[in-house]
């Protein structure tokens, strides 16, 4: 009796492990087949919001492409020296897909509680077209306000580097810093300094 009942047992347990197992192997088919279906609305909603983002800082463009860029070593040294990497860059584009200049990722690593990262728009002649700040996470009323007071200030000025100032601003490459949060100045300008540096040094000489 004790036999047949460790034998029933033992079919039992058999029978629950396979039931599990196609259980398993189902839900992972089913997953898988809703990622594939969603991948392309995935991917089309994502390149919606990158064309969305890079038009913010360059609305002359018709259009977006990403570049298949990477700075140079010279460059890389420099930008690692200020907390600043540079990271997707895409190419403006008019009607006709003439170049009409750059939208550079930059991240300075150097705020005051992590990461900023903007994105830069630079017109081929060298002009600012505008920056967007992307990710930011500062002091509340303080260095947050870096999209109010700091951002406004790179607009329309001529792509060369920036400096900052307690003090009130006396030139367009000086910017005037958030009162209580020269951390957070600091660390926005040094990013746009970044993007300015691989615009001048090397995607305006046609580098890749």
């Amino acid at each position: 009796m004790a036999e047949n009942k460790a034998v029933h047992d033992k079919k039992n347990m058999i029978r629950d492990t396979l039931i599990l197992f196609g259980i398993t192997l189902i839900s992972g088919l089913l997953l898988g087949l809703v990622y594939q279906v969603t991948a392309q609305p995935r991917a089309l909603q994502q390149e919606k919001k990158i064309q969305e983002a890079c038009q913010t800082v360059f609305a002359q463009a018709q259009r977006f492409e990403e570049l298949a860029y990477t700075p140079g070593e010279e460059l890389a040294q420099q930008l690692t020296e200020d907390g600043v990497r540079i990271g997707t860059v895409y190419q403006a584009l008019d009607e006709a897909g003439n170049s009409m200049g750059y939208v550079i990722e930059t991240t300075s690593g150097e705020g005051y509680s992590g990461d900023i990262t903007l994105y830069v728009g630079i017109t081929e002649e060298g002009m600012l077209g505008g920056v967007s700040i992307l990710s930011i996470s500062e002091t509340p009323g303080l260095g947050m306000r870096a999209e109010e007071v700091l951002i406004p200030q790179f607009a329309e000025k001529q792509a060369t580097e920036f400096t900052y100032t307690c003090t009130g601003s006396s030139s367009d490459s000086e910017i005037d810093a958030i009162s209580g949060a020269t951390i957070t100045t600091k660390a926005v300008t040094n990013a746009v300094n970044g993007a300015v540096s691989a615009f001048t040094q090397e995607l305006q000489k046609g580098g890749e």
